[in-house]
């Protein structure tokens, strides 16, 4: 049975986010009415960290991110909330931090999460969120988000925005798994299988080209982090990167990807992956950007179980670690004063690929 949520007009949405006639959006803010799935008892919310913790975990402002991001607070999601899903409107509201760049999230209730874009192109993954992940979910041996409403811009806030069904669970930290072979067992067994997904239409995943294509990119990055005090040699990096890149391309077909598997885009319930999250990335690509977990989380001796369990070769086991390498390295100048989170997993990789071999 499905219930219709009523929020915004179809044409509200529509002229906020252009789409052609095969990719209009699918039934507004539909609640899927089922059972609520059982998780392991005693394990802490999604990416639930208080603002010290943040703090603690590489010092830093916890605010802006981005000189162009949109604000959000507490009160603007009451508005939204009131305007466009009055039913919700008087449950508890709880900003959650995260290591996330894309979004603002917050804890609706004790079943949900408001997913606020900070940017445009944020944005723009909300809707192909919602278009994707209904499709993609009964293919995977994981769970993933369950979109229950789009909202559209309003209340001074520019941007649609998402309400998911909220996932219980807890954010691996890197070096600090219990069972890390479990982990990567699950980890591998996603990446198989979301890479023989036939699902015809799929948009270019985020990392979607060549790793050659973040060349410029990388380059100006190791510059950048040539001039700040983190502890790295950038001549070191540089060869890193250049023997990835001399690593033989893709050459099959392009498959589903999600391309951002990283350590705050993961769940744990004990000691397995309960889920995954956030597909803002997910589309068109290379198998070689859902081995980075090699990199992100895993120890370095259990990435033998995870490479054998997630059927690589050579070329693109090498080009997974210059897929880890160029975000760690492109992430950490820009982020390393503003989301402790994600700085300190660049600083993590970073390390674990210069004092390792391919």
């Amino acid at each position: 049975m499905r219930t219709v949520v009523e929020g915004p007009t179809r044409p509200e949405l529509e002229r906020f986010f252009f789409l052609d006639d095969e990719d209009r959006l699918p039934p507004l803010a539909l609640i899927r009415q089922r059972g609520k799935r059982k998780w392991a008892p005693g394990h802490g919310p999604t990416m639930r960290r208080s603002r010290q913790e943040r703090r603690d975990l590489g010092g830093g402002d916890v605010g802006k991110m981005h000189a162009d991001e949109a604000e959000t607070d507490d009160d603007l999601v009451r508005r939204l909330l009131r305007a466009q899903f009055p039913q919700w409107a008087d449950l508890p509201i709880t900003r959650l931090a995260s290591g996330g760049t894309v979004n603002a999230i917050y804890r609706l209730g004790e079943d949900l999460t408001v997913r606020l874009p900070l940017r445009a192109g944020g944005a723009e993954a909300i809707m192909m969120e919602a278009r994707l992940l209904p499709r993609l979910a009964p293919l995977l041996p994981l769970p993933i988000p369950e979109v229950v409403a789009t909202g559209a811009p309003g209340e001074g806030y520019p941007f649609v925005w998402a309400v998911h069904r909220w996932l219980e669970g807890r954010n691996p930290v890197e070096g600090d798994l219990a069972e890390p072979e479990l982990v990567a067992r699950d980890l591998a067994e996603f990446a198989v299988a979301i890479r023989k997904i036939d699902l015809p239409g799929g948009p270019p995943a985020h990392r979607g080209k060549p790793l050659m294509a973040e060349d410029q990119e990388m380059r100006a990055a190791i510059e950048a982090l040539r001039r700040t005090d983190e502890p790295f040699d950038a001549d070191e990096i540089t060869a890193a990167w250049d023997e990835a890149l001399a690593a033989p391309m893709w050459t099959g077909p392009a498959c589903w990807t999600h391309s951002d598997l990283m350590p705050s885009n993961l769940l744990l319930a004990g000691d397995h992956v309960s889920a995954i999250i956030d597909f803002g990335t997910v589309g068109m690509g290379e198998p070689a950007t859902d081995v980075i977990p090699a990199w992100n989380l895993l120890p370095a001796p259990v990435r033998r179980v995870y490479r054998e369990a997630a059927d690589v070769d050579d070329a693109t086991w090498a080009r997974s670690r210059g897929w880890a390498l160029s975000m760690a390295v492109i992430q950490l100048p820009y982020y390393r004063a503003t989301n402790p989170i994600i700085s300190a997993n660049a600083r993590h990789v970073i390390r674990e690929i210069l004092e390792t071999s391919t």
